[in-house]
């Protein structure tokens, strides 16, 4: 059984009730899900905070597949998380938000995949859009709502740090969709502003590719999300003989390894790719 029918018989129930979740917190936090087929991806109001911090990037297994199927999490993802940390503390001026592990309740949820059907697929071309905001071979930018405990610690804590706005990042694994360029047809995937990441050319395009990326977004006092946005960093590449069966690489550990020494060589000062990401992600969301 291929791992499309896997998701189609198994998670077909769960998968739908959580779309309907993510969109009714996302329409109720003002900032409905919004469809793209080209970086940049981000959604929501741009603002100028007086005074911003920072919650802890945190690693969230199972964002838009089992999490089984995702990386366990291991001194690789945790380095990775560290120097992580250590970079947007740089970024927004050492000003950190601490929050309680493993943290009150939950904290609102941005999502950014590939379109999917209530199974849990991709959206095909032949496939029929499940809500308006999405269509076939696009990808879907969302948020859904923190939990009561959540704005119950978030607000007091935010205002005992005197600032305005607070960035919530999350670092994630999701589907994205390749696409074909050039006169020689060759396969590329979006991940993020200015950045593009080129695949094999016997790369299926039928299929999604999982790729590694980071999503976040700008908390006012309230713990509401105003802004949102995604940053892709590495695509895990698929053989063609698996692609072939209707079937995909998983990300591993050993490619969270090589994600923290990839550097961007198309910009100046060849800065990690993950530093370039963090930055445009941090200043589309708070200036």
């Amino acid at each position: 059984m291929s791992r499309r029918t896997c998701i189609r018989t198994a998670f077909t129930l769960a998968a739908a009730l959580a779309l309907q979740g993510c969109a009714a917190g996302a329409l109720q936090m003002g900032l409905g899900p919004q469809s793209f087929h080209r970086a940049p991806y981000y959604s929501g109001r741009s603002v100028a905070p007086a005074r911003l911090v920072a919650l802890p990037i945190t690693y969230q297994r199972g964002g838009a597949q089992p999490p089984s199927w995702d990386p366990q999490g291991g001194p690789a993802m945790q380095a990775l998380l560290a120097e992580m940390n250590a970079f947007l503390d740089s970024l927004v001026g050492g000003a950190g938000l601490s929050m309680p592990a493993p943290g009150p309740g939950t904290p609102p949820d941005v999502r950014f995949a590939c379109a999917m059907d209530p199974a849990g697929d991709c959206l095909t071309e032949s496939d029929e859009p499940s809500t308006p905001a999405e269509q076939p071979k696009s990808m879907t930018l969302s948020v859904d709502r923190g939990s009561g405990a959540f704005t119950a610690w978030f607000a007091p804590a935010l205002a005992e740090s005197k600032a305005s706005h607070a960035l919530l990042i999350t670092l994630e694994i999701a589907p994205f969709w390749p696409r074909q360029t050039g006169l020689r047809g060759n396969k590329v995937v979006d991940l993020g502003t200015g950045y593009s990441q080129d695949l094999p050319w016997l790369t299926a395009l039928d299929d999604p590719i999982w790729a590694i990326q980071l999503t976040g977004a700008l908390l006012d006092s309230t713990g509401r999300a105003v802004r949102i946005g995604a940053e892709g960093l590495f695509a895990k590449r698929t053989r063609f003989a698996l692609s072939a069966i209707g079937g995909q690489e998983m990300v591993t550990e050993e490619d969270i390894a090589q994600l923290r020494a990839l550097r961007r060589t198309d910009l100046a000062g060849q800065p990690l790719v993950w530093e370039a990401a963090l930055r445009e992600l941090v200043g589309r969301l708070g200036g």
